[in-house]
């Protein structure tokens, strides 16, 4: 069984095909600035190397077609006709509190996406344009919609509502639901293998770190609470997203600047975090952490906070767990950062949790970091969430 996973942006598709029998890709590739001029697709094909094809693409229709094309070309194609394609798993950021699971794409499905644009403005929209674009490329070929927020849907009431009147959640489904959840169940359930822990009773908290970065709590690869709430925004410090913060910041700017609520959402999301923290400097990590070495006091401030959000968080989801075995680290800073990693796991003292420095200093890979003697597992597991995706869309079709 071949399956083909899709996670489109507002600009952008990121696409692999995945052959379940062994679960190895054999084709990715991304295509950048789909709607703008300069519209790319860059294709990588197992054991036939990299092509860039640069062909305007001014939906998302032309760039999944553009796909398909790529994938049974001659040279760098791995198929010979998208017929061999069982099926397509889509990343679909938001189904509110209708669906808790993935499930194969039908008219009500895409109803709830559309419904969810406002909780979703920036992913459901695109999300049901690549349902809709494989919808007519490859007619009769089922695809499923794999949510970001199912893992979250999993919290018991008492993380998940959030302390207001009860009419908003009955109204207008205000609650929280958490993100990355695709990414949380792989990595937590991955862990609870790779620390030798009990599969059913395994408490792992997942670090989800990168430009977005959440936090998420589990047992026995359950969710017991995430980090991010009705949206992305709260939660960590991220790239460009404050993260938790006192509601009445957003009054008080609104009073003070003339500026209304969307206009004030809109810096937190786009113009705070690391990026408004350090003045400006960047959203990337890396950047802001050379600022720092180079003696820049408000890139330092930013990568302090950042690292003190996220111990703080580990020890609230200790504490929500009454003890954790594991504690994993995943996404492009939680993956490759060494020093912030080990600067989030010098707050850990109080677990027992220490640190390998050799082991610290690998990049990307599935490695345990902690040392024999610490009194909880560390362990960096990269993220795929491709391959999640793939194995929700195979139990379905």
């Amino acid at each position: 069984m071949k399956i083909l996973v899709i996670n489109c942006g507002s600009s952008s598709l990121k696409y692999q095909l995945i052959d379940m029998e062994n679960e190895g890709v054999l084709a990715k590739g991304l295509c950048e600035r789909i709607g703008i001029n300069g519209s790319k697709l860059t294709h990588k094909a197992e054991g036939k190397g990299e092509k860039v094809v640069e062909k305007d693409m001014p939906n998302h229709t032309v760039a999944i077609k553009l796909v398909m094309d790529a994938l049974v070309e001659p040279e760098y194609g791995v198929l010979k006709d998208t017929s061999e394609i069982s099926a397509v798993g889509h990343r679909v950021l938001h189904a509110g509190t209708i669906y808790s699971d993935s499930i194969v794409v039908n008219e009500d499905v895409k109803k709830v996406i559309r419904d969810c644009f406002d909780l979703g403005p920036l992913h459901n929209p695109a999300n049901l344009m690549g349902i809709e674009a494989c919808e007519d490329a490859m007619p009769g070929v089922p695809n499923v919609a794999v949510f970001d927020t199912a893992f979250g849907m999993g919290m018991p009431e008492k993380a998940a509502l959030y302390a207001i009147p009860p009419e908003y959640y009955e109204k207008y489904s205000i609650r929280r639901y958490g993100f990355h959840g695709t990414s949380h169940s792989y990595v937590s359930k991955e862990a609870l293998k790779f620390c030798g822990l009990d599969p059913n009773k395994g408490k792992v908290i997942v670090c989800h770190l990168g430009n977005g970065a959440s936090i998420s709590a589990s047992i026995g690869g359950k969710c017991v609470d995430t980090s991010m709430g009705l949206t992305p925004l709260e939660g960590l410090i991220m790239g460009t997203r404050s993260g938790d913060i006192d509601p009445a910041v957003v009054q008080t700017i609104c009073n003070k600047e003339g500026k209304d609520v969307n206009e004030v959402l809109d810096i937190l999301n786009k113009k705070s975090g690391i990026l408004g923290m350090s003045g400006g400097i960047s959203s990337d990590f890396r950047d802001v952490q050379k600022a720092q070495a180079e003696g820049n006091h408000q890139a330092d401030i930013a990568i302090q906070a950042f690292i003190y959000r996220v111990a703080k968080y580990i020890g609230a989801y200790t504490a929500a767990m009454n003890g954790v075995d594991a504690i994993a680290f995943t996404a492009g800073v939680g993956e490759n950062d060494k020093p912030i990693r080990g600067a989030i796991c010098e707050y850990l003292g109080y677990l027992g949790v220490s640190i390998d420095a050799e082991a610290n200093s690998l990049r990307g890979k599935r490695v345990m970091i902690s040392s024999p003697e610490s009194g909880v597992k560390v362990c960096v597991i990269p993220t795929d969430e491709e391959l999640a995706i793939a194995r929700e869309t195979k139990a379905l079709v």
